[in-house]
């Protein structure tokens, strides 16, 4: 008697765990793969599962095990390579196997779409329609013009109706009376022979011998540590122009989904191959056909967001990740993974070159790169003419304010426009100001459903909450004492937007924070006016502090420089250090000398002063010993247990719980150390009590094994049904 064939399938699922299902009936047994889609029964429910082993034998009785409705795919729908990498992560960052797996997959495939290209549509003239005569249609002469089109080339795509100012309902007229139809085709474009469509800029000593540093081939991480403007991506460029001669393809990663467009037109700029985009601004069926074209090859170079890391890629050649810094390559809810780690874990099983890119390196970067992990390489000095801003503190003490602007910095900024240029003023604080006050009792409007105030907004006037976003309208009187003179408490970007355009009535002032971005281009269309060189003053959040060239901008305002000075956060200075060089990097980028003046009420502090008057080497160097000396990362490895509930009992009790197994498993020592549960930084958010259990350890193999057997013991915990938990494995949020 054959042996019985069983599937263990992964499904999209909170439980960790696989589940086994028969074959689909009809199928052919020899056809299953590991990778594979089916769909599968569960419970009411019908969902979309990939097979992760095909056996003889399951741990339940065969007559028990429910048949798979169907098989989607003929292969599996991963490259080995990276269908092992999603496993290891899974693992990793113990989170469940099923979940993780289809986060990596485009949402069209895990909705059990098939794996292929939605074709473009063209439209031709069917037998009726080829049998009119010139001139015919004459009483409609857009019709008559579409079919005088149509009778000339044969086929007409969207791009052709575009160019020649046909509207679709015209198209669509002529298919209702039958002469033309449409028909559907993917494109495969001829190979381009020629690799550049633009010559490549002549590198610095400094590049060039950074670039010759970076092999071709192999495994090698290459941290490049280059000043801002320095011409990092001029050697990103150059260097995938050797993978590309090779015949072999390109996945860039970048931390921002404004940043992508700039990269991407860049890019094509460059080479006269096919790149493509990866981000979560593309609908669901564009990012589909962009994961197709790279796997199949077609795609030879890919940019991305966080999420691209699981891009399949036929033959990858070479991994970019810039601004490695990012806080945003971290996912910080549901399968937190973190994308700069698995490129170098990509990387490696691919034996190919990672590049990491920064002007204020990750302190675990720069620790990998001085221990001799990561290949380190300087570059110190701006491109071309461009020389660095000269960085100006300005202690605001006892001076007096308007709207956050001291006068220094006002007359500077005038100054700076009657010369005809453009200056960035940068508050990383959304709306008009961040609460709204009553100055008679000291009523503050804060979140019912949060322990945080909730944010004045003008435009439109409302009060949000930006943990939960709960909004609700301004009153028009204090709720305590009924009095009418409420006021905005502390400054946003739209009450800086407006100071400005009172100061400066005759010079256009653009907001860019996420309110002002949210339709689609508008963005990218603030971003080409700016270039247009005119005098203007920006005026926004951390959306302008990473990667973007504005050739004009010669004075850089930062008006609350202090935040990260005083975070519960242990990150949180490294985060400010970083922050205020990434916005300070904005001036002075071309042939025009720049400026940066930080208002701050803290002109003394120690990391303050190291940082602007030694550096960001010697800053993150005085960062990096006090981790050492208190046990932090990257001296020690961490992970974050965290609980949310209704009622903050649970929580606790519940992390209490999990303490005492962990310490029955390995009671604290060196080894391994325990810390809470505490309240988490925000302990209420969206009416859930949050608490964090902090486990650290010497070695991560310690850290892993522990948490491998305390992960299904959580699951099984009474407890566990009356809390939200995680495990975050690396955490790069404490809150």
């Amino acid at each position: 008697m054959a042996a019985p064939t069983v599937l263990e399938i992964a499904l999209p699922t909170p439980l960790r765990r696989r589940f086994d299902y028969l074959p689909p009936e009809g199928v052919d047994t020899t056809l299953l793969k590991p990778g594979q889609r089916v769909r599968v029964p569960f419970g009411n429910q019908r969902l979309i599962g990939l097979i992760l082993r095909v056996k003889s034998e399951s741990s339940l009785p065969l007559q028990n095990l429910r048949p798979a409705e169907a098989l989607l795919d003929t292969k599996p729908l991963l490259p080995d390579d990276l269908w092992r990498l999603c496993l290891w992560a899974a693992d990793y960052y113990q989170h469940p196997i099923g979940d993780a797996l289809h986060t990596a997959l485009p949402v069209l495939l895990r909705q059990g779409e098939p794996d292929r290209e939605k074709g473009e549509p063209y439209w031709q003239l069917t037998t009726e329609g080829k049998g009119l005569p010139e001139g015919a249609l004459k009483r409609a002469p857009r019709q008559a013009e579409l079919l005088a089109a149509l009778q000339q080339r044969g086929a007409l795509n969207r791009a052709d109706l575009a160019a020649l100012g046909i509207a679709r309902s015209h198209v669509k007229t002529l298919e209702d009376k039958g002469l033309v139809f449409s028909r559907e085709q993917v494109l495969t474009p001829s190979p381009e022979p020629n690799i550049l469509r633009d010559t490549p800029l002549t590198l610095s000593d400094e590049q060039a011998a950074a670039l010759a540093q970076i092999p071709e081939d192999g495994f090698h991480i290459s941290l490049l540590d280059g000043t801002t403007g320095s011409g990092k991506t001029e050697i990103y460029l150059q260097a995938i122009a050797r993978t590309l001669s090779q015949g072999r393809q390109a996945l860039v990663l970048v931390p921002e989904i404004g940043l992508t467009p700039q990269t991407l037109a860049r890019f094509q700029r460059r080479f006269a191959q096919p790149v493509v985009a990866l981000h979560s601004g593309m609908n669901d069926r564009e990012r589909l056909d962009a994961w197709l074209q790279a796997r199949d090859g077609r795609a030879r170079i890919v940019i991305g967001t966080r999420s691209a890391i699981f891009t399949p890629m036929a033959d990858l050649g070479i991994l970019i990740v810039d601004e490695e810094h990012d806080s945003s390559f971290k996912q910080q809810d549901g399968f937190r993974y973190s994308a700069r780690d698995l490129a170098a874990l990509r990387a490696h099983r691919l034996n190919i070159p990672l590049i990491l890119g920064s002007a204020t390196p990750s302190l675990e970067s720069l620790h990998n790169a001085r221990t001799g992990r990561y290949h380190y390489l300087r570059l110190t000095h701006r491109a071309g003419n461009a020389r660095a801003p000269e960085l100006l503190t300005q202690d605001i003490r006892r001076q007096p304010l308007d709207e956050g602007f001291s006068r220094d910095t006002l007359e500077r900024i005038r100054t700076t426009l009657d010369a005809g240029n453009q200056v960035l003023v940068f508050l990383n604080r959304r709306g008009y100001a961040p609460t709204l006050e009553c100055p008679d009792c000291g009523w503050l409007a804060e979140c019912r459903h949060c322990d945080t105030r909730l944010t004045l907004h003008q435009t439109p006037r409302h009060l949000h909450c930006h943990h939960c976003d709960h909004q609700r309208a301004v009153p028009r009187a204090c709720p305590s004492c009924k009095s009418t003179r409420l006021q905005p408490l502390g400054q946003g970007t739209e009450r800086s937007e407006e100071a400005l355009q009172r100061h400066f009535p005759d010079t256009r002032v653009l907001r860019v924070d996420r309110d002002s971005t949210r339709q689609k281009n508008a963005f990218r269309d603030l971003v080409e006016e700016v270039h247009r060189g005119d005098p203007c003053i920006l005026v926004g959040t951390q959306m302008l502090a990473k990667g973007h060239h504005f050739a004009d901008v010669t004075l850089v305002v930062i008006l609350d420089s202090d935040a990260g000075l005083f975070s519960t956060d242990f990150r949180g200075p490294e985060r400010m250090g970083q922050l205020l060089l990434q916005v300070a990097g904005r001036a002075g980028r071309a042939d025009k000398p720049g400026q940066v003046i930080i208002q701050t009420h803290h002109a003394e502090h120690p990391l303050v002063r190291t940082l602007l008057e030694r550096g960001y080497h010697a800053f993150a160097e005085l960062i990096l010993s006090e981790r050492r000396l208190t046990g932090l990362p990257p001296f020690r490895h961490m992970a974050l247990i965290r609980a949310e509930s209704k009622r903050p009992e649970n929580a606790v009790a519940f992390l209490k719980q999990v303490r005492a197994l962990a310490e029955q498993r390995h009671p604290p020592g060196h080894e391994l150390g325990y810390l809470g549960p505490l309240p988490a930084m925000l302990e209420k958010r969206g009416d859930r009590f949050r608490y964090q259990l902090q486990v650290n350890a010497a070695n991560r193999g310690a850290l892993q094994k522990l948490l491998s057997q305390l992960a299904p013991e959580m699951e099984q915990h009474a407890l566990a049904k009356r809390n939200r938990w995680s495990i975050d494995v690396d955490p790069q949020d404490m809150g």
